[in-house]
């Protein structure tokens, strides 16, 4: 008999159907060579004996499941990017702009799972962790989305310098800068004005917040650079943003680090499914007609 294949879950507990899709997943994996692993934060939701989603379970997954919406999965992604354990996104809210599959085809996603009858989605992901002037670093942040460095506090600008490698790009005054992905391209930076940037664009998008003259846009740089940020003004009230979920407040003197991820974030995806359709059905791009045909 084949081993069980190992599927860990974690999910979003503001959702009123939460419970009910957590039901579902463990009569389908009952019903299947499935064992289920759920996050301690879902306990309420799954009854006594179920296996606890632990670091170290993390490493031997064969798939993460993600019960919420992009934030959900952004948070799951970071959990298992490290060891390439595919990602499905399962959306119980509205957009679920990089999840996979709505909360009523659960079972249906599963099963397509298990049979093979998918795809892997591999998303460049950054590196980003803070260093000080001595060259000593912090903690490493991964991002699948957006790294932020802004400040708190007085809505005041801040004088940014940024360096590709070793050269200088240039400096400017903004209320903080997003050091996006490609699929970070369509949260925060194109909020900010940034490029939409197709997923299968290896790339890192410096997309300014704010800033204060005409002349400075946001920049699209080769995956291979090394992103340096430094903060010219002297304030105390920085902090770095990671998918707007994981924040560290700097102190004067550290400078921002960003380069790509060695190992992406690998998305399940289902045949029939593409960035574009996706960006006309949930970000409703094109025209009205491209809208209701998409």
């Amino acid at each position: 008999m084949a081993e069980p294949r190992r599927v860990g879950v974690v999910g979003h507990s503001n959702y009123a159907i939460l419970g009910e899709t957590v039901a579902r997943l463990q009569a389908f994996a009952g019903r299947e060579a499935v064992s289920l692993f759920f996050e301690p934060d879902l306990a309420g939701h799954v009854g006594d004996g179920a296996d606890e989603l632990t670091p170290d379970i993390c490493r031997g997954l064969d798939l993460l499941v993600t019960l919420g919406g992009d934030g959900t999965l952004l948070r799951g992604a970071r959990m298992v990017a490290a060891d390439g354990v595919p990602v499905l996104g399962i959306n119980l809210g509205h957009l679920g702009f990089l999840t996979s599959a709505p909360r009523d085809e659960v079972e249906e996603a599963l099963a397509n799972w298990l049979a093979g009858d998918f795809e892997i989605d591999a998303r460049m992901a950054l590196e980003v962790y803070a260093e000080d002037g001595d060259g000593r670093s912090g903690k490493v942040h991964r991002a699948l989305n957006d790294a932020v460095l802004h400040k708190t506090g007085a809505a005041r600008v801040i004088r940014l310098s940024m360096r590709a490698q070793r050269d200088v790009v240039g400096s400017y005054s903004a209320d903080g800068i997003i050091l996006a992905t490609p699929t970070g391209s369509t949260a925060y930076s194109l909020s900010a004005g940034g490029p939409i940037v197709s997923p299968t664009v290896d790339c890192i998008i410096a997309t300014p917040i704010c800033p204060h003259t005409l002349g400075v846009r946001p920049l699209v740089l080769p995956a291979d650079e090394t992103v340096t940020i430094e903060v010219l003004s002297p304030t105390e009230e920085l902090i770095l943003t990671i998918d707007g979920q994981e924040h560290e407040r700097l102190v004067p003197g550290q400078r921002v680090v960003a380069r790509r991820a060695e190992q992406p974030v690998r998305l399940v995806r289902f045949p029939g499914q593409s960035f574009f359709q996706t960006l006309r059905r949930k970000l409703k791009w094109g025209d009205l007609v491209e809208r209701e045909g998409a």
